[in-house]
């Protein structure tokens, strides 16, 4: 069987590096601050988030130059949730990609600090882009507001509870995960067909496929972290279950997770049937989370 990861990955990666790294440099800020954003936001990572917003624009016609800095936004926002994530009063991990996390790093205060940067870096970002009409931008900015209050409701969820009344534990996972990692994920998918000035029935269409891709990304995370090493993973494996928080192993069992993958996956494939062609990097690059080992 070849393998399934997607080269184009590799490439929107470094495009997206080189966009933020220049960014980055133009911005007035102070040296060590710089650095820590730095040190969170170009240390490695899939980046997922700005594929998604990339393909959904090509995939509808748009043009990639066009949606770079809305991707990126998307990225600095990525990066901030994961930099308050990690500190000692969310998750408190000591490991993300391989390396020390930011607090770790350069010390709590400059974690924070950093991580509080990188939201208002994003939207300014958006709002600088070039080629995008006054209305693109604003919807932007809209979707990825929202997308970014959804994940922190998330977790909320996740670490302090609160969920309203009448919830099933199955109904509360979904609570979680489709705020938590789903909202930023469907966001990127939206984004990317907004800038490639998708009509409704093509960003309805992009919106089910980001929907499904973000929900099975998480159930993955959920088996990855049960049955992957922390040195393959890159950051500590177990702690979800150590700290009795809600995942899919723990509530479905591993057969039934891996089967709610392979539904997930077929859902996505299915909500692109109606853009033919274009859409089949998207297509490649749900296959490949699907199966992807860390």
């Amino acid at each position: 069987m070849s393998d399934p990861y997607p080269a184009f990955l590799d490439e929107i990666a470094a495009s997206v590096d080189g966009f933020l790294s220049r960014y980055l440099q133009a911005v007035d800020l102070p040296d060590k601050l710089r650095k820590s954003i730095e040190y969170a936001l170009l240390g490695g990572g899939k980046r997922l988030r700005p594929c998604l917003i990339i393909l959904c624009c090509e995939a509808v016609g748009g043009r990639r130059e066009v949606a770079l800095g809305p991707a990126a936004a998307m990225e600095l926002i990525h990066a901030f949730s994961l930099v308050h994530d990690d500190l000692p009063a969310m998750d408190d991990d000591d490991l993300r990609r391989g390396r020390p996390t930011l607090h770790i790093h350069a010390g709590e205060a400059l974690a924070i600090l950093a991580g509080d940067a990188m939201m208002p870096l994003a939207f300014s970002l958006i709002y600088r882009t070039e080629g995008l009409s006054a209305k693109a931008t604003h919807r932007l900015i809209r979707e990825l507001a929202e997308a970014t209050l959804a994940m922190i409701a998330g977790q909320v969820y996740d670490t302090l509870g609160g969920f309203p009344e009448g919830l099933s534990s199955r109904d509360r996972l979904d609570l979680i995960h489709r705020n938590k990692t789903g909202a930023l994920m469907r966001a990127a998918c939206r984004m990317g067909a907004i800038c490639g000035r998708a009509g409704e029935e093509t960003l309805d269409a992009i919106t089910r496929y980001g929907e499904a891709v973000g929900l099975m990304f998480q159930v993955v995370d959920d088996l990855l972290d049960v049955t992957q090493s922390t040195e393959h993973l890159g950051k500590a494996a177990g702690k979800d279950r150590e700290a009795g928080k809600l995942t899919f192993p723990g509530l479905l069992g591993i057969p039934a997770s891996r089967e709610e993958v392979r539904r997930l996956r077929d859902e996505a494939v299915m909500a692109l049937e109606p853009l033919g062609k274009a859409a089949g990097p998207l297509r490649d690059l749900c296959n490949y989370l699907a199966v992807r080992t860390k």
